[in-house]
């Protein structure tokens, strides 16, 4: 985890208590603002997530958590693709379709005349 040593600003706060108060927001869905007061004050608590996620921290994170997994021989590598495919109706857009060709009309063929 990134350290504030040598930084001339106010020292970090503890990471455990941000991280932990990140995953709570994640697991529970609820708004930044409405973090409990126990993980600090939820400003800190964005800007630490911002931070980590603009400067790649998580991303090592994630990378070395998933590296020491899969040495530990505890991720199963197995894949299972699925070819199913959901096609939408061309009607089931609400955008006006251009074809380059003469227009279509969105009514029934006996309102069209």
């Amino acid at each position: 985890m990134p350290c504030s040593d040598g930084v001339k600003s106010r020292p970090f706060r503890d990471h455990r208590q941000v991280v932990e108060g990140i995953i709570y927001r994640f697991r529970t869905g609820i708004a930044w603002r409405d973090l409990p007061s126990n993980f600090g004050p939820w400003q800190t608590v964005w800007k630490r997530h911002h931070r980590f996620s603009t400067d790649g921290t998580w991303d090592r994170i994630h990378a070395k958590l998933v590296t020491e997994a899969d040495a530990a021989g505890d991720i199963i590598w197995d894949v299972s693709v699925d070819s199913t495919i959901n096609r939408a109706h061309q009607h089931a857009t609400s955008l006006a379709r251009t074809t380059g060709g003469r227009i279509e009309l969105q009514e029934s063929a006996d309102r069209a005349t």
